[in-house]
C-alpha cells in the first residue's frame, strides 16, 4: 500500500508455553481458535482491509508456521519470513526486520484475536501525522495492563507500564498491542543488540525523543489468547457474536448513562475525586453491559466547571477516579462526554467563555449526537438511563428508549413534563431490563401486536406491579416497527388525590373514570388529527404534576389503555379490539409492590397494611376480569 516492503509485520515468535496443555508443541500463532490457527484469522482480516504483503517475525518452531502458511498465496496474500536466531524481544525483532517493511506499516501480535478496521486506523495515523499510532481501549483488567495517558488532542502524553505503583490511579485506557508505525528513524531508537520491548522500551523512548504517538481509541474487539482461560473466553465471545457487535461492520448499540445519581451517589456537584462514590451494584451492571456488546457511554452536565468551582484538570481527575474504581471491579465505560457550559451568569469565579446556551447541555442532544458520530451508534437500538427529567427529555429528543431510575433525583426535579418509557429502581435493574426483560417482553407481546394491527383500541389490565406499563410501551415499539403508530394512556393519569378516595369501595373507585372516558372515547371516532393533553401522575408524591404531555393523534392511530382496573371498565372492554391481562408469580409481584411503597417513604408496618388492603380491594375483581382477556401474558423474567 505504500513504497517497497511489507505493509504488516506480525510478531509470531512466541512459544505458547502457557497454552501447552491445549496446543502441545505448536507455536503460539498456530494455536487454533474455533478450529483454525490464530494466524489464519489474522490473514483473513488483513486481506479484508486491503493489506496483502505480510512479514512474519518468527522464532520458535518456525518450520511449523512456514509449512502451514507457505508463501501465503492460498490466502490471497504474499507472506515473507524474518527468522530470529536469538530472541530480541518485540522491539528487537522489529528492528532487525525494518529494511523489509514499508514506509508505514502495521504491527500485529500473533497471539491476539481481533476484529478491527485496519484500513481506518492506518488512515487516522496518516491524518494525524503520527510517528506511531497505538490502538487503545478500556478493558476489564486495567490493574494488570499497560495504560496510556492521553492529552486533549488525542496524543499519548505518558505511558504507565504494568505493574503500577500501589495507590496510583490512572485512566482505564489500555495499550491493546496493535500499532501503525512510520519506519523512518526507528533504527536509531532501538538498541542494536539485546532485548527490547515495544510497549515498555521503544514507545517511552519515542516520547522522550519528541516523537508523536497518537492514541486510537476504539471499542472494536481485540483480545490476546495467551492462556487457556483467555482462549476459552475469546471462543465464547465469538460464539456469542461479541466481536461482530463491537466491530465497524454495522452501527453499534449503546446505553447512554447519566453520571451523578445514576452511576455514582448524588452529592450536589462532585468537586473532588473523593466525593465520587459508586452506587451499589453499578460495577456489576456495567460488567454485564461490557460482556453483552452494548457500549456504555456516560453523558453528563458539569456546570460546576462553568461556575468556576472545578477546573477541567480537576474534572479529569474525577473521571480517572471513576474509571479506576470501575476497573478495579472488572468493569468499564467506553467513553465519557461532558457538557461544561451553563447559560446563566452571576456565579463568583465563573468562567465567562463557558457561560452560554450551548447545544450539548441536557436536554439538548449534542453529547449523544457526538457519541453517535464518534462510535457509530444506532439510536433505534440504544437507550438513555438517568435520574432526572432532563435525562429523559434528552433521550426522547435524541430518539433513544428512556429508562428512569429511582436513585438520585428519581425524576423529582420537575424541570420537564416527561413520560419515561420505563421506570426501574436502579442501574442494575435497568441493565437487567435492557438485556433480559425487554427482549422477553418483545417475544411475549409479539402475538398481541399482530392482533392489534387492525384494532383501534387495546386494553391491558392486571394486578399492581405486574408490568402493564412496560408491556404497553413494548407493544407501542413493536407496532412502530410494523408501521403502526400507537399512543399509551395509563389509567394512573386519572388517579384521584388520596383525600378523595374511599377505601373498600373497589379498585375502580380510585380513578376518575368519567374524565378518562371523556378523553379516550372520542379518540375512537376521530375524523381528523387531534391534540390531547395527558395528565402526568407522580408516583413519588402520589399526585398529578399539574402539567400535561401533549399527544397528536391521527384517526388511524391505535389507542392503548393500561391500568389495574382496565379490564373491569365496560366502556373500554366492549370497545376494545384486543384485551390483555398481565400476570406474574404472586411472591414476586408483592415484593415489587413492597419495594415501591418503601421507595415512597412508607414504614414497613404501613406497607404491610397497604398491601393487605389492596389485596382485599382489588385482587379478586382484577383476577376475575382475567376471563375477559384475549391474551394472558406472563410478565415474569427470572434473572
Amino acid at each position: 500500500m505504500n513504497g517497497a516492503g511489507c505493509d504488516v509485520a506480525i510478531l509470531a515468535g512466541g512459544q505458547g508455553t502457557r497454552l501447552r496443555e491445549r496446543a502441545g508443541p505448536l507455536p503460539k500463532p498456530m494455536v487454533p481458535i474455533l478450529g483454525r490457527p490464530i494466524l489464519d484469522h489474522q490473514f483473513d482480516l488483513c486481506r479484508t482491509h486491503g493489506f496483502r504483503r505480510i512479514l512474519l517475525l518468527v522464532h520458535h518452531n518456525h518450520e511449523t508456521i512456514r509449512a502451514h502458511v507457505g508463501d501465503g498465496s492460498r490466502y490471497g496474500l504474499s507472506v515473507e519470513y524474518a527468522v530470529e536466531s536469538t530472541p530480541r524481544g518485540t522491539a528487537g525483532a522489529l528492528a532487525d526486520a525494518l529494511p523489509r517493511l514499508a514506509d508505514t506499516f502495521l504491527v500485529l501480535y500473533g497471539d491476539t484475536y481481533l476484529d478491527v478496521d485496519l484500513r481506518r486506523i492506518r488512515e487516522v495515523h496518516e491524518e494525524r501525522r503520527a510517528d506511531a499510532t497505538l490502538f487503545v481501549h478500556p478493558n476489564d483488567h486495567p490493574q494488570d495492563s499497560d495504560l496510556v495517558e492521553v492529552d486533549d488532542e488525542g496524543f499519548v502524553a505518558a505511558l504507565h507500564a504494568y505493574p503500577h505503583g500501589e495507590g496510583t490511579e490512572y485512566d482505564n485506557l489500555v495499550n491493546a498491542a496493535l500499532y501503525v508505525m512510520r519506519r523512518e528513524g526507528l533504527e536509531h531508537l532501538i538498541p542494536p543488540e539485546g532485548k527490547a520491548d515495544l510497549a515498555k522500551d521503544l514507545f517511552p523512548q519515542m516520547l522522550r525523543a519528541g516523537r508523536r504517538l497518537f492514541a486510537y481509541i476504539s471499542p472494536e474487539y481485540i483480545k490476546d489468547v495467551g492462556t487457556p482461560e483467555r482462549l476459552d473466553r475469546v471462543e465464547a465471545d465469538i460464539h456469542a457474536g461479541l466481536p461482530d457487535r463491537l466491530s465497524a461492520h454495522a452501527l453499534r448499540s449503546a446505553v447512554f448513562l447519566d453520571r451523578d445519581g445514576t452511576v455514582n451517589v448524588e452529592v450536589s456537584y462532585v468537586r473532588t475525586p473523593e466525593q465520587l462514590i459508586l452506587l451499589p451494584g453499578v460495577p456489576e451492571a456495567l460488567q454485564r453491559l461490557n460482556r453483552s456488546g452494548h457500549l456504555a457511554v456516560i453523558v453528563t452536565n458539569q456546570a460546576v466547571v462553568a461556575r468556576g468551582d472545578l477546573t477541567f484538570a480537576g474534572l479529569k481527575r474525577i473521571h480517572t477516579r471513576l474509571t479506576h474504581l470501575l476497573g478495579a471491579r472488572r468493569a468499564y465505560v467506553d467513553r465519557i462526554y461532558v457538557c461544561p457550559h451553563h447559560p446563566e451568569g452571576g456565579f463568583p469565579g465563573e468562567v465567562a467563555e463557558l457561560k452560554f446556551a450551548c447545544t450539548c447541555r441536557k436536554p439538548a442532544t449534542g453529547m449523544v449526537d457526538a457519541a453517535c458520530s464518534d462510535l457509530q451508534i444506532d439510536r433505534r437500538s440504544s437507550w438513555m438511563v438517568g435520574d432526572t427529567t432532563a435525562d429523559m427529555e434528552m433521550g426522547r429528543r435524541a430518539g433513544l428508549r428512556t429508562i428512569l431510575v429511582r436513585t438520585g433525583h428519581a425524576g423529582q426535579d420537575g424541570r420537564f413534563p416527561f413520560r419515561p418509557d420505563y421506570v426501574v429502581p436502579d442501574l442494575p435493574a435497568a441493565v437487567s431490563w435492557i438485556l433480559d426483560g425487554h427482549p422477553a417482553m418483545v417475544r411475549r407481546m409479539a402475538p398481541v401486536a399482530a392482533a392489534a394491527l387492525q384494532a383501534r383500541l387495546v386494553v391491558i389490565g392486571g394486578l399492581a406491579r405486574t408490568g402493564k406499563s412496560s408491556a404497553a410501551q413494548v407493544l407501542r415499539e413493536i407496532l412502530a416497527d410494523l408501521g403502526r403508530t400507537a399512543h399509551v394512556f395509563p389509567l394512573d393519569s386519572w388517579l384521584k388525590p388520596a383525600a378523595e378516595r374511599t377505601e373498600g369501595t373497589g379498585v375502580a373507585s380510585r380513578y376518575d373514570l368519567d374524565a378518562m372516558l371523556t378523553t379516550v372515547t372520542p379518540l375512537l371516532q376521530l375524523r381528523t388529527r387531534a391534540t390531547v393533553g395527558l395528565p402526568i401522575y407522580d408516583r413519588g408524591r402520589r399526585a398529578s404534576y399539574g402539567r400535561l404531555v401533549e399527544m397528536s393523534i391521527d384517526p388511524n392511530d391505535l389507542i392503548v389503555v393500561e391500568g389495574v382496573p382496565a379490564l373491569l371498565i365496560d366502556g373500554l372492554t366492549k370497545a376494545a379490539g384486543v384485551r390483555v391481562h398481565l400476570e406474574m408469580p404472586e411472591a414476586e409481584r408483592v415484593e415489587r409492590l413492597r419495594a415501591d411503597y418503601l421507595w415512597r417513604g412508607e414504614t414497613a408496618a404501613a406497607v404491610d397494611a397497604l398491601i393487605a388492603s389492596r389485596a382485599k380491594d382489588e385482587s379478586a375483581p382484577v383476577q376475575d376480569a382475567r376471563a375477559r382477556a384475549d391474551f394472558i401474558v406472563d410478565a415474569w423474567t427470572e434473572e
